[in-house]
C-alpha cells in the first residue's frame, strides 16, 4: 500500500471553489484545500477514515512503532484513522482487541478496536482506559489531539500544549517499561521543562514532521521511545 499520498488521478487536477453567499472566505479556502489535497483523495481510495492515517503510516514506516501484538491507547481517536492503521499493522482482532481509542466524539466501530465515548480529560478516563486493556499496561500511547482552534494563535498554542502535557502525563503513569509515546504538539509547544521530563523518562526523544503533515501547519510530532519505567516516589 502506498503511503505517499500521491496516486492515480492526482496529476493536473485542481478544483476551484467559488465563494458562496453564506460561506466565509476562510471556509472557502479550507474547502478548496480539502478538495485539492492528494492525501484526502487517497484516503477515500484506500478506505481510511481521514488523511491523518497517512501521518501514522509514514511515522511507522520510518520508526517501526506498530509491531504485532502491542497494546495501544489512542487518545482523541476520532474519526478513527490512527486506530484503523494501528489495528491493521499490529494484527488486533475482535477476538483479542489490543487497541483502545477514546474520544468525546462518537467513532464508528472498527475491527480489533475498543472505543470509549468519553472525554480524555475526565477524571475517570485513565481508569476506564486501563480497564479496557484488561488491566494491562499499554506498550504505546498515541495522541493526535488538538484543541478546537479559536483563531488566536497564542491561545490555540497553549490549549494544544496542555493536551500534550496531559497525554505525556498519562503515558508516564501507565506505559509498560520499554514502551513509546507519540503525540502531536505545535511548533514551539514542547518547552524546555517538558522536553527535559521526556528525556529523563525515555531513552530517545525526537521531533518529527511527516510528509502528510501540511507544510503550513505548525504541528509537529514528538516521539519518545524506550520508557524507563515510573520513577520511585511518583
Amino acid at each position: 500500500m502506498s503511503t505517499s499520498g500521491r496516486g492515480r488521478g492526482d496529476r493536473g487536477m485542481f478544483e476551484r471553489v467559488k465563494t458562496a453567499r453564506r460561506r466565509s472566505n476562510s471556509s472557502t479556502r479550507w474547502l478548496q484545500r480539502q478538495l485539492n489535497d492528494p492525501y484526502v483523495r487517497r484516503a477515500k481510495i484506500d478506505g481510511y477514515r481521514s488523511r491523518a492515517a497517512y501521518k501514522i503510516l509514514e511515522i511507522d514506516d520510518k520508526h517501526n512503532l506498530l509491531k504485532p501484538g502491542l497494546r495501544i491507547v489512542d487518545l482523541g481517536a476520532a474519526p478513527g484513522g490512527w486506530c484503523q492503521v494501528a489495528a491493521a499493522r499490529t494484527g488486533s482482532t475482535d477476538q483479542d482487541p489490543r487497541i483502545v481509542g477514546i474520544d468525546y466524539l462518537e467513532v464508528e466501530p472498527l475491527p480489533g478496536v475498543t472505543l470509549l465515548l468519553k472525554d480524555f480529560l475526565d477524571d475517570d478516563a485513565p481508569d476506564a482506559l486501563r480497564a479496557a486493556l484488561g488491566g494491562h499496561m499499554p506498550d504505546l500511547v498515541l495522541s493526535d489531539m488538538a484543541a478546537p482552534t479559536t483563531g488566536h494563535r497564542q491561545t490555540d498554542h497553549l490549549r494544544t500544549t496542555h493536551l500534550f502535557e496531559v497525554a505525556a502525563l498519562f503515558a508516564s503513569e501507565n506505559l509498560a517499561p520499554g514502551g513509546a509515546f507519540l503525540s502531536k504538539v505545535f511548533r514551539g509547544g514542547t518547552e524546555n521543562e517538558l522536553l527535559a521530563g521526556l528525556k529523563r523518562d525515555y531513552q530517545t526523544v525526537h521531533h518529527i514532521k511527516p510528509p502528510a503533515s501540511r507544510k503550513e501547519s505548525p504541528e509537529l510530532y514528538v516521539l519518545a521511545k524506550g520508557f524507563r519505567g515510573r520513577r520511585g516516589g511518583d
